[in-house]
């Protein structure tokens, strides 16, 4: 894991990549509870019948799913100390390339490619590329803003 400590340390990383999680893997438990928690009932999640009619093989994850674990993965990637607070500040674009079938297994890479300086910090873009086990597509490939205030 790479720790930085203060704003300054993650700037001086504009156009470095941060590291790479740990595969994580992806349940039809973890799939299920996703859809309760937001009440998005798509068959292709939640029924194996379904999914294989799409032509998924079986249930695939919300790509929603797949881009909320942004958050958790980015906390495995690396650890800011010496700021008052670091908030989601959105996406500047997120594309769901290919899905992420249940059994599967991803991960996420995490490039920081921007810092600009905003009232009291600095906003980042950070480009999550989530990966699927022994696919070369990636899943997902999401720029997102993170920003730190001193």
């Amino acid at each position: 894991m790479l720790k930085l400590n203060g704003i300054d340390e993650l700037v001086a990383r504009v156009g470095a990549d941060l590291g790479t999680t740990e595969w994580y893997d992806v349940t039809q438990d973890r799939i299920t509870a996703f859809a309760r928690d937001t009440d998005d009932f798509e068959r292709i999640h939640l029924d194996p019948e379904r999914g294989r009619e799409a032509g998924f093989g079986g249930t695939i994850a919300h790509g929603l799913f797949t881009l909320s674990l942004g958050p958790k993965f980015l906390y495995e990637i690396f650890e800011m100390t010496g700021h008052s607070l670091g908030l989601n500040y959105g996406f500047d674009t997120v594309r769901f390339l290919n899905p992420v079938r249940v059994g599967s297994r991803i991960r996420m890479t995490a490039r920081l490619l921007d810092a600009r300086p905003i009232d009291g910090g600095y906003r980042f873009t950070i480009r999550q590329t989530f990966q699927i086990e022994g696919h070369d597509k990636a899943a997902c490939v999401a720029d997102a803003v993170v920003a730190y205030f001193h």
